[in-house]
């Protein structure tokens, strides 16, 4: 075996914006110590253009970067390319599939998610998260004359938005789009964006790209490795069917996936009485609610597993109900000295009343600084009080090209019956819901340019009693910022 190497104090696992937050914010603390970032692709994703815009939201952009970028910034930060192989926590002992052994001291772990597929291996289903799996819908895409998408959370939705020339079946297992973010009333006002006229919407694309080359392993139907998408995945990539103008978009509310057949197995089956009906297609779906659609491929944007698989073996990990790694509030899993941080993680806190993890590029990003603050921490023996950025859900981002911020219980999670709702919506301009519990503010939703995201996280954060101000809260003629300056 090779000679094992020295004990390193520092190192992380996975070049998503949690790996490489952590990574770089432990490098720049402690420059003398050598930090080791190992991650599977040869790319890094790297925070680009950070924007503090209130005290709990923050904007910023995604870029793709080559490794080589991180190491010339820091140099005490070595980035090795390779999954990991095996992990043997009580030893502080790591191996790499390329054969190194490393001993660290602290190590945190950001192995992100995949993509949960409807089934393992069938060519004929497509699961969309990273840029290789990107670059093939693509490909697949300008040949194909409809697809089926499955999936309601921010990837579906952005995709049947995108899609032009091709016919979309959209399968939704809710009672309305885009259930992981908004309410049926947001999603009321965003519906009339997939039929509108598209070509006013391209504004151009600010990051910079590079694919991940094809001959590391990387396989595109797999797509085993490679790190989740950028928040506007779709800028630059022609995202064109082979039909012109027939875009459109047909949505099967409540309901999943009961069965697939490729064209041989359908032609068997007993189902087969109508192909005349139903046309000559790659695929067939059968959905929960008896519809069948022929079509050439499905998309598979159902949500995402922990990667958990290289770190379990041989070792006592706590997992939480969705298979992510249960962290405590130091961002510590139940193995001594392993950290996590980002969407392999769960966190096992007893949240704040107006905190939700979600799997977001902001969660990730924030993880991985406070995750490499609790080592640091650690490792100097001092002590470290749960981030602010913990205590209220914030996340601003774009659908259909409108901007949307969420705060703190926005979708009224876990408020059972005891919540009302306020709501303002101007067609075509914004839509403002606001979620209220015992006269206090504890969620909104904002989309498009309402400028209320600061004066709303104040009274979130102060909760404050609006009762007397009743439906006026949401009066577009009064200016709510001179109420609570």
């Amino acid at each position: 075996a090779d000679a094992p190497t020295p004990s390193i104090t520092f190192v992380i696992v996975g070049g998503g914006i949690a790996g490489v937050t952590c990574a770089e914010q432990i490098a720049s603390q402690f420059t003398s110590d050598e930090v080791y970032l190992l991650t599977a692709s040869p790319l890094v994703k790297t925070v680009t253009n950070f924007k503090q815009v209130s005290k709990t939201l923050e904007e910023f952009d995604i870029e793709e970067q080559p490794s080589s970028v991180l190491e010339e910034k820091y140099p005490n930060l070595k980035v090795v390319q390779s999954a990991v192989k095996l992990l043997r926590a009580k030893e502080h002992l790591l191996q790499t599939e390329n054969g190194q052994t490393f001993h660290y001291r602290k190590l945190c772990i950001c192995s992100g998610a995949r993509p949960k597929l409807l089934t393992q291996d069938n060519p004929h289903v497509l699961g969309i998260r990273d840029t290789d799996s990107a670059q093939e819908f693509q490909k697949r895409l300008s040949k194909a004359k409809r697809i089926v998408v499955i999936g309601n959370g921010g990837i579906a939705l952005e995709l049947v938005y995108e899609v032009e020339g091709c016919e979309v079946i959209w399968a939704i297992k809710d009672k309305a789009i885009g259930n992981t973010f908004f309410d049926a009333g947001a999603a009321q006002f965003l519906i009339p964006s997939l039929g509108a006229d598209k070509k006013d919407r391209s504004l151009p694309c600010k990051r910079a790209r590079y694919a991940t080359d094809k001959t590391g392993g990387h396989s595109g139907a797999s797509g085993e490795l490679g790190s989740a998408l950028g928040p506007d995945w779709h800028e630059g990539i022609e995202l064109r069917g082979a039909v012109q103008n027939s875009s459109g978009v047909h949505v099967e509310y409540e309901c999943a996936v009961d069965k697939l057949y490729t064209q041989q197995e359908f032609l068997q089956s007993k189902l087969n009485t109508n192909t005349s009906e139903l046309g000559l297609w790659p695929a067939y779906v059968q959905l929960t609610n008896k519809k069948i659609y022929g079509c050439d491929f499905v998309v598979s944007a159902t949500g995402v597993v922990p990667n958990t698989d290289p770190f379990l073996n041989g070792n006592n990990f706590k997992l939480a109900e969705d298979h992510g790694l249960r962290v405590d509030d130091h961002m510590r899993t139940s193995e001594q000295d392993v950290y996590a941080a980002g969407d392999v993680c769960t966190a096992g806190w007893e949240p704040s009343a107006l905190w939700q993890q979600m799997r977001l590029w902001t969660q990730a990003r924030q993880m991985g600084w406070y995750a490499a603050r609790c080592m640091a921490a650690d490792v100097q023996e001092e002590a470290i009080e749960l981030d602010f950025c913990f205590e209220l859900f914030s996340h601003i981002t774009k659908f259909f090209n409108y901007k949307v911020v969420l705060l703190g219980k926005f979708n009224a999670q876990g408020l059972g019956q005891d919540h009302e709702l306020l709501v303002r919506c101007t067609k075509g301009q914004e839509y403002v819901k606001v979620v209220l519990t015992g006269g206090r503010m504890v969620g909104a939703v904002l989309i498009g340019e309402t400028d209320l995201e600061e004066t709303f996280e104040n009274l979130i954060l102060n909760q404050m009693d609006l009762s007397r101000y009743g439906e006026e809260l949401l009066n577009p003629n009064i200016d709510i910022e001179d109420y609570f300056d």
